[in-house]
């Protein structure tokens, strides 16, 4: 296998792996908001928790995620990445810092599945918290995505490249789901406010 072969498979790979990781956290925004797929799309009901495909689905984005480093190890001879090159790109042979920011996503998201993992043992608030890392984890995805030369030739970013277009694609889609999330917490929270006062007022005319 050939160094460029395994760069352009290796590139595919981590797209797989961000479309995988998109995936996740918008559904983790679904979730957040209590999503049911009853009364919501598709209608249905599934034939398995929605939650439960979340996890499923962060268990092979980690996966494919690690996969996508890994085939830089068969590279040809020129300039082949060591394993320490792809635990800690440090002085990676080519596209050093984004090469660290692909390290960063992946630690990251590791942590994120974890301590979803560990959930129970950490209980709600605390994993919660922990939880948010998600968002840190996309934008750094994002920038190794966008910034990174897919065939390792440390050529200037082409924003229009295909692969560069569905990661950007990919970016608005988490940035307008994020948007609508907000929203919708912010008009609930009216809701239940209003309620509350109602219910206050109805209570004091008797």
């Amino acid at each position: 296998m050939d160094e460029i072969f395994s760069a352009d498979f290796s590139s595919t790979v981590g797209l797989i792996a961000m479309v995988l990781f998109t995936l996740n956290v918008l559904m983790g925004l679904l979730i957040s908001v209590n999503y049911n797929p009853q009364a919501w799309w598709p209608h249905r009901r599934l034939p398995f928790p929605f939650w439960k495909l979340h996890n499923w689905n962060a268990y092979l984005a980690i996966s494919v995620a690690a996969l996508h480093p890994t085939l830089l190890l068969f590279a040809g001879p020129k300039e082949r990445f060591k394993l320490t090159d792809i635990l800690l790109p440090l002085n990676s042979p080519h596209q050093t810092t984004y090469n660290i920011l692909g390290a960063i996503t992946f630690y990251l998201f590791l942590f994120v599945v974890v301590t979803s993992y560990f959930r129970p043992k950490l209980r709600y608030r605390p994993w919660k918290k922990l939880h948010y890392t998600a968002y840190a984890a996309a934008l750094v995805m994002f920038l190794h995505g966008t910034l990174i030369d897919p065939a390792l030739k440390d050529q200037p970013t082409d924003f229009l490249d295909g692969e560069k277009v569905l990661v950007e694609l990919c970016f608005l889609l988490v940035v307008a789901a994020s948007i609508w999330r907000w929203k919708f917490g912010t008009e609930k929270q009216r809701y239940l406010t209003a309620k509350a006062a109602r219910h206050l007022i109805a209570t004091d005319k008797r």
